[in-house]
C-alpha cells in the first residue's frame, strides 16, 4: 500500500530504546528539523545487510542511515540522504555547501580516532543488545587489528581524552567564531550542527562519566551543552 511516509532505518538500544549512533543521528535531525513525516525501521547490526541488500544490488556494504521514500526509492548514507532531501524538501535550508564542513570534519576525525578506545566497548557494553555484541567484537577488532578489550585498557581513559583534546578544542574555537550562536553559523541551523549534535548525543548516551570527560577535552563544556539546548525541539524525537 502506498504510503506518504519516508522509512527511516536506524540502530536500537537496549530497552528503554533510543537512538545513539552519530550517523543516524545526522539524518535523525535532518528529518526532524525539516519536519517530514517518518516512521522507524529499527536494525540490529545482524539485520542490516540481509534487509537492504536486496534493495542495493551493486553494492558490497550496508549501512545505516538509509531511507525509504515515498516513491520506494531507497538511499544509503547519510550526505547523500542530506542531498536528496534536500532537493525535495528545500525548506528550510540546511546549507550542505558551508566551507565549515570540511573544517569540522578534519577536527572531528583525528578525535573520533583518539576516543575510540572509549567507544569500542562502550557503545556493546552500554548501548547494544546482546544479539549485536558478537558482530560488533568480530568486525571492531578485524578492523583495529586486536582485541578490544587490549586496545581499550592499551588507549583507554585520561590518555584517550587528552589524545582528542587538542583536536575538540579546535571545535570549541568554530563554534566560538560567530558571536550570535550557539550554532556554527550563528544564529542558522545548518547540517553541519546536526553531525556534531549527533556526536554529543551518542557520548552522552554512552554515560555521564564519558559525556563528562569529553566535554571536559573540549576545553568549554557549556558552550556545547548550549549548543545541544538550542536543537533541543529537534533531539527529542529518539525512540520512534
Amino acid at each position: 500500500m502506498a504510503t506518504s511516509k519516508i522509512l527511516f532505518f536506524d540502530l536500537p538500544s537496549k530497552e528503554p530504546n533510543h537512538a545513539w549512533s552519530l550517523n543516524t543521528w545526522r539524518t535523525r535531525l535532518l528529518l526532524n528539523y525539516k519536519g517530514l513525516d517518518y516512521e522507524t525501521e529499527w536494525l540490529e547490526y545482524p539485520e542490516i545487510k540481509p534487509r537492504l541488500q536486496p534493495h542495493f544490488p551493486d553494492k558490497e556494504e550496508f549501512t545505516v542511515p538509509t531511507i525509504k521514500l515515498p516513491d520506494g526509492t531507497y538511499i544509503m548514507d547519510s550526505m547523500v540522504i542530506a542531498k536528496e532531501i534536500e532537493r525535495l524538501h528545500p525548506s528550510p535550508p540546511i546549507y550542505l555547501d558551508s566551507p565549515l564542513r570540511q573544517q569540522y570534519i578534519d577536527y572531528l576525525s583525528p578525535a573520533w580516532v583518539a576516543m575510540r578506545p572509549e567507544i569500542v566497548l562502550g557503545v556493546p557494553n552500554r548501548l547494544l543488545k546482546e544479539v549485536n555484541h558478537a558482530y560488533w567484537h568480530e568486525t571492531r577488532s578485524k578492523l583495529i587489528g586486536m582485541p578490544l578489550e587490549q586496545f581499550a585498557q592499551e588507549n583507554g581513559g585520561e590518555k584517550a581524552y587528552k589524545a582528542a583534546a587538542p583536536h575538540l578544542h579546535r571545535i570549541t574555537e568554530m563554534l566560538k567564531e560567530n558571536d550570535k550562536g550557539p550554532f556554527f553559523m550563528g544564529d542558522v541551523i545548518s547540517n553541519l550542527d546536526f553531525t556534531h549534535a549527533g556526536f554529543l548525543v551518542m557520548f552522552r548516551q554512552l554515560g555521564d562519566d564519558i559525556f563528562r570527560s569529553m566535554l571536559e577535552a573540549t576545553g568549554d563544556p557549556e558552550l556545547h551543552l548550549k549548543f545541544l539546548e538550542g536543537l533541543k525541539p529537534w533531539i527529542e524525537r529518539d525512540d520512534h
